[in-house]
C-alpha cells in the first residue's frame, strides 16, 4: 500500500470534515442569533402587551369620575394586592397601581375620606396590620412585625403605635396577652 496516497486520501477526508464542521458551526451560530432575535422579539412583544394592558386599565380607571367608584377600587386593590406591606409604597405607587394621577388621588382623599392624604391612609393600613399582628403573633419580634407591616424602620413603627394607642408596641402586646 502506498503511504503517500493513503496520507493524501486521509488529508482530503480531514479537510472535508473540517469544512463540514465549519459549515455546521456557522449554521449553529446563525441559528443561535436567530433564536436570540426571536427571544428578544417575544420579550418586546410581551412588554408591549403589558403596557397596552396597563394603558387600557389606566384608561378605564381614569374614566372613574365617581369618587365612590374610585374608593371601592382602592379598597379592592389594597385588599387583594396588599401593596402597603412594602415600605416604599406611597402616593405615587398607589396612583400607578390604580392608573390615575396623583392629583386625582389627593383630591379624592382631601374631600372624601377621613384621611387627609393617601400617605396617611397607607400609614393607617400599616398600623392596623401591625396591631393585628401584635395581637395574633405574640412570639414575633417587634422588629419583624414592623418590617412585615411595611414600616421602613422600627422607630417609625414604635412612634405610630405610641401615637395611636398611647403605649409602646411591647406594652400594647403585654396588655393584650394579660387579658387572655
Amino acid at each position: 500500500m502506498d503511504y503517500k496516497a493513503e496520507y493524501e486520501a486521509l488529508r482530503k477526508e480531514n479537510d472535508k470534515l473540517k469544512d463540514e464542521m465549519m459549515r455546521l458551526i456557522s449554521r449553529n451560530l446563525d441559528l443561535s442569533e436567530r433564536l436570540e432575535e426571536d427571544i428578544e422579539l417575544r420579550r418586546r412583544t410581551e412588554v408591549a402587551r403589558e403596557l397596552l394592558r396597563g394603558n387600557i386599565e389606566r384608561q378605564r380607571n381614569a374614566d372613574l369620575q365617581d369618587d365612590s367608584q374610585l374608593m371601592a377600587l382602592i379598597e379592592l386593590k389594597v385588599e387583594s394586592d396588599r401593596p402597603h406591606l412594602k415600605p416604599d409604597f406611597d402616593t405615587k405607587a398607589l396612583a400607578q397601581l390604580l392608573g390615575v394621577s396623583q392629583e386625582r388621588l389627593l383630591r379624592l382623599f382631601r374631600h372624601q375620606t377621613i384621611y387627609r392624604t393617601p400617605d396617611a391612609y397607607i400609614d393607617n393600613l400599616r398600623l392596623l396590620t401591625a396591631l393585628r399582628m401584635l395581637r395574633e403573633h405574640p412570639n414575633y419580634s417587634i422588629a419583624s412585625i414592623a418590617e412585615d407591616a411595611g414600616f421602613s424602620n422600627v422607630r417609625t413603627f414604635q412612634r405610630r403605635v405610641q401615637d395611636a394607642v398611647g403605649m409602646s408596641p411591647a406594652d400594647y402586646r403585654a396588655m393584650l396577652t394579660r387579658d387572655l
